[in-house]
């Protein structure tokens, strides 16, 4: 409320304090509040991709005590080919890109958590659901720094049966005021 600016095209700005600077006691919390939440679920390995989900998942990972596995945006030369990989459509860049991740790091003995920093149409977490699928792992829920619930692809998620927890959910938002669901 007091650091998130809104953007023209429903972009939420939070660069101040979780995906450009970062403000890593905040940070911290969200992760202890994220393993609080799946602290029952059997997790091994949590899931994320490049770059704003990568801080978060480490906080998370820091209290599971679980590796964080991150997909990459596009393969690059110091991955192998055998790699897992799913295109993505990104809502804030309005760009596509192919989320990477190397079959050394996941399998089917996996049960994973998927964190990012924001949820908007879901795109980045179907991407990443998908890649579970190919390494025949299981998928022990997904959670959010922010979700922009008015935009739908949290909803959409939880009605298909996914668990979806999210630190924050926006209702709304204009230039002057965010509203939150309850």
């Amino acid at each position: 409320m007091q650091e998130g600016r809104v953007l023209p095209g429903n972009i939420l700005k939070v660069d101040c304090f979780l995906n450009h600077r970062i403000d890593v006691d905040f940070l911290m919390e969200m992760g202890r509040e994220i393993a609080e939440l799946y602290k029952d679920e059997p997790v091994n390995k949590i899931l994320t991709i490049e770059t704003s989900g990568i801080p978060i998942a480490f906080a998370a990972a820091y209290y599971m005590k679980v590796p964080v596995v991150f997909a990459k945006k596009n393969k690059s030369d110091n991955i192998s080919d055998d790699v897992y990989y799913s295109t993505v459509t990104s809502f804030t860049r309005k760009n596509v890109y192919n989320a990477v991740v190397s079959k050394d790091f996941l399998g089917s003995d996996d049960k994973v958590l998927v964190i990012d920093d924001f949820l908007a149409k879901g795109n980045a977490l179907n991407g990443l659901m998908d890649i579970i699928n190919q390494a025949g792992a299981s998928l022990c829920g997904c959670a959010i720094a922010i979700e922009k619930g008015f935009q739908g692809g949290g909803d959409e998620l939880r009605a298909k049966g996914i668990r979806v927890d999210s630190l924050a959910i926006v209702e709304s938002m204009s230039e002057d005021l965010l509203q939150f669901r309850r």
